[in-house]
């Protein structure tokens, strides 16, 4: 934590000024910048269900795709069965 005391006849404004060019130096706003858009790593379990939902969908489009009947419509319709 950062810590800046008023000197004797200080104004206000090069207190502030001091103060946020401390802040600046220690690097404690580019950390929490940085980890503001972090993405957490994802669970085991969500992992797998995860791998298991693509394998599943990769199934029906090949299946369709042999049969010759894969479009963006069909590709809606598998992920909402899928989902359900």
């Amino acid at each position: 934590m950062i810590e800046v005391k008023k000197k004797e006849k200080e104004t206000n404004e090069s207190l502030i000024r001091r103060f946020s060019r401390r802040v600046q130096q220690s690097g404690i706003l580019m950390n929490a910048r940085k980890a503001r858009f972090q993405e957490r790593k994802k669970s085991k379990k969500q992992q797998r269900e995860e791998a298991l939902y693509k394998i599943k969908i990769r199934k029906e489009i090949e299946k369709l795709k042999k049969l010759d009947k894969f479009d963006e419509e069909a590709l809606k319709a598998i992920k909402k069965k899928i989902d359900n």
